[in-house]
């Protein structure tokens, strides 16, 4: 945190955007974390010491593409009370009340922390952000967003800077915004100066000020990697900064989704979040200063002074060479130890939210109810595999199923034999009307037609096993199968002396998960791209003592 924002005050920012996910705080309900990476208070007070202002975005949506409605509500809302996410109306079945409640609760917990550190309290956070780009949900309830404001009023004070972001267009001002909020827009560079003065809604106060200045743009997997030219950005920004105005460039440095928390869009299909946010922004993913930083520096310079004193260098890099990894185990073989509670019995699927498993894999089992010597289709409804099926019968991998993808396969075996899927959540769509994203087998697996039933359903803790210290503190495991299909691959390196970042590079590999020294680095696909590394901060290794390499390939090692 200290790297990255000295650099963003070192290159003529004022202030800091942040933004506060529910879902990172509150797991469970009533379950809340604001220890290590989620100490929010020591970040805030760490913007302070470094002389930036905040601007602070606690949802409780909050997009950016962050999994789980980005996060509104965290994923086990969708288990316990259907899907009442931003809404008042009746139109949403189990009760949206109970999630203005799930809100408030939230609020209640967060806003408190927040106080002191306001600006009219003598602190350093000068406006807070209420929801994000309503305007462009369906739904266009009023009664929501009138009932925010009052929340965070009643918990933070009258004087609090409150305001919403919205694109520029009048429909979503219109539906967006409301009477005593500061009405804030978004976008980036080549779009028409001129068109954020046509305000529509219900606010008075308009003032000029670019709450999202776009510098990049995200990438999806199997998709081209984004980019957005360094003078394009700064010429925009210039011009904007011309006109008196006030901006705020998301990303300014994206980072890194670590684990699961990319999230995903709908545009006319699934679209998964790749594991890097580099967002092309003016600092990399790694917080490298980029040609793009220097370039929107030299626009700063001309309209406030910079603050003396070069710019921190890029962080020093570490080749550590090729890793050997040896196959622990099949997941088949080790789900006594990533589901030590046993199955879950069930007639026909359940989804992760029923079964409360928010992230990660869910293993489905049943048999064969009958013979079949020639060839059958073992298929699933459309729009029902969320997201990505690895079948496995009798223990062999036979190929994968996948949302908006390949949803059949041809298979054959005995009567009993053991069919097992494996289903990833790939990321919860965070953006849009299809944000009511249930993850696991949504409907009926069926072969030739027939639908399949009586399934044993494991929720796998797969990073609980690892960050207590398995498979490397447990008995190798003997496997007689080959290479396909979901397995763990285990190996060990050490560090010279120094722990500084690296890249991981998978030739060869699929598609998985990797986790170093317990640490889960997220999802690697080399094969789809367009990532093909993951990023390594420094501060998970480990100096004078072995650090632990673990990966689950989910398709199949070289």
């Amino acid at each position: 945190w200290r790297d990255r924002l000295l650099k963003m005050y070192m290159g003529g920012l004022s202030a800091v955007q942040v933004y506060v996910p529910w879902n990172y705080h509150e797991p469970l309900p009533g379950v809340y974390d604001f220890t290590g990476d989620r100490d929010v208070e020591a970040f805030l007070d760490l913007t302070a010491e470094l002389g930036l202002l905040v601007i602070l975005r606690p949802g409780p949506y909050i997009c950016a593409e962050w999994e789980m409605v980005s996060p509104s509500p965290p994923a086990w809302h969708m288990g316990v009370m259907g899907v009442p996410e931003r809404a008042h109306q009746a139109e949403l079945p189990y009760g949206p009340p109970a999630y203005l409640a799930a809100v408030d609760s939230w609020l209640h917990v967060l806003l408190p922390k927040i106080k002191p550190r306001l600006y009219q309290h003598g602190g350093n956070i000068i406006s807070v952000q209420v929801e994000n780009e309503y305007g462009s949900y369906y739904a266009c309830d009023a009664g929501y967003l009138r009932h925010l404001p009052g929340s965070f009023r009643a918990l933070l004070g009258h004087e609090v800077l409150l305001f919403t972001t919205d694109d520029a267009r009048v429909q979503e001002l219109r539906c967006g915004t409301l009477r005593g909020l500061y009405a804030t827009v978004d976008f980036g560079p080549g779009t028409p100066m001129g068109q954020e003065e046509e305000r529509g809604g219900d606010s008075p106060l308009l003032p000029q000020v670019n709450s999202e200045y776009y510098t990049g743009w995200l990438d999806y997997w199997g998709e081209a990697h984004a980019s957005t030219g360094s003078g394009l950005v700064a010429q925009q920004l210039e011009d904007m900064l011309q006109l008196g105005a006030n901006v705020n460039m998301y990303m300014f440095h994206g980072g890194t989704n670590f684990a699961y928390w990319s999230g995903a869009d709908f545009k006319d299909q699934y679209k998964p979040v790749t594991t890097s946010y580099d967002y092309d922004a003016p600092l990399s993913e790694a917080g490298d200063p980029t040609e793009k930083l220097f370039a929107i520096r030299t626009v700063i310079s001309k309209f406030q002074p910079l603050p003396v004193g070069p710019m921190p260098p890029a962080s020093l890099k570490y080749s550590y060479g090729w890793v050997a990894l040896r196959k622990y185990a099949d997941l088949l073989d080790v789900l006594d130890v990533l589901c030590p509670s046993g199955p879950i019995q069930s007639q026909f699927p359940l989804t992760f939210e029923a079964i409360k498993q928010a992230h990660g894999f869910v293993m489905y089992h049943t048999q064969l109810p009958r013979d079949v010597l020639d060839p059958a289709t073992l298929g699933a409804p459309p729009h029902s595999i969320c997201d990505r099926g690895y079948v496995m019968l009798q223990k062999e991998y036979q190929g994968t199923l996948e949302r908006d993808g390949q949803t059949v396969l041809r298979v054959t075996g005995r009567a009993g034999d053991a069919l097992d899927v494996l289903l990833e959540n790939m990321g919860r769509i965070s953006f849009g009307a299809n944000i009511s994203d249930f993850k696991g087998l949504l409907g009926n697996l069926s072969l030739d037609s027939n639908p399949l039933s009586n399934w044993l359903i494991y929720p796998l803790a797969i990073d609980t096993a690892v960050q207590q210290g398995w498979p490397h503190a447990a008995l190798p495991k003997s496997s007689s199968r080959g290479r396909e299909g979901p397995a763990f691959y285990t190996g060990t390196f050490e560090t010279p002396g120094i722990a500084w970042d690296t890249f991981v590079k998978f030739p060869g590999w699929g598609k998985g998960q990797l986790w170093i020294n317990g640490f889960n680095l997220g999802r690697y696909w080399p094969r789809r791209g367009p990532q093909q590394t993951l990023f390594v901060p420094g501060s998970v290794l480990h100096v004078g003592h072995p650090n632990n390499i673990t990966v689950l390939e989910l398709e199949g090692a070289p």
